[in-house]
């Protein structure tokens, strides 16, 4: 069973913690570029289509989290468990169309296709607490891939253009929008 598996692979972790020197004194921060790299490996495998490879290197990324997770729990911050608790109900919650609302008793939505899940997505992201669609693209990613994840999800909420004037004339209307923005705040200010 999978679930007796990983409760093993989990056990020799914690093992290797306990009686490896280097393992011992790794922490999350010794480890973290590591854990980039590893993630870099198994998309090289993806973009190779090497599936034996991609199998070890997701074998790779899994001691990572299995391993920030015990130095975590060492540290009283967090259990493996809650990792896997939060990340379940992270699913659940922001599928809506699979799972059910519980906001609206259960009852699942009916999406029409990909762009309405990618739509639905991020405005449950919004009610979780990010404050904008581009929250939550990592400063730390290298700087092109950065400016991409955030031309994607500018994209997704209609900041996406063919020509160039299509973009001018964007730029124009914000503009026009923040000075109405300006003029009825001095109004109000005048009052």
């Amino acid at each position: 069973m999978i679930e007796n598996r990983f409760r093993e692979f989990v056990g020799i972790v914690k093992r290797l913690r306990k009686e490896c020197p280097w393992d011992r004194e790794q922490t999350n921060d010794s480890i973290k570029a590591a854990t980039i790299e590893e993630a870099y490996e198994v998309v090289e495998a993806i973009d190779h289509k090497n599936y034996d490879e991609l199998k070890k290197e997701l074998g790779d990324l899994l001691l990572h989290v299995v391993f920030h997770s015990t130095i975590a729990e060492e540290g009283n911050h967090f259990k493996l468990e809650e990792v896997i608790d939060s990340i379940q109900e992270k699913l659940i919650r922001r599928h809506p169309h699979v799972f059910g609302d519980p906001a609206n008793a259960g009852q699942v939505v009916e999406v029409t296709g990909v762009h309405h899940v990618k739509k639905n997505w991020e405005a449950i992201k919004i009610k979780e607490g990010r404050k904008s669609v581009v929250d939550g693209v990592p400063a730390a990613l290298p700087a092109l891939q950065r400016a991409h994840r955030l031309q994607e999800k500018a994209s997704k909420v209609g900041f996406d253009w063919e020509k160039k004037e299509d973009v001018w004339k964007k730029v124009i209307e914000e503009i026009e929008e923040m000075h109405r923005a300006e003029k009825i705040k001095n109004e109000k200010l005048k009052i």
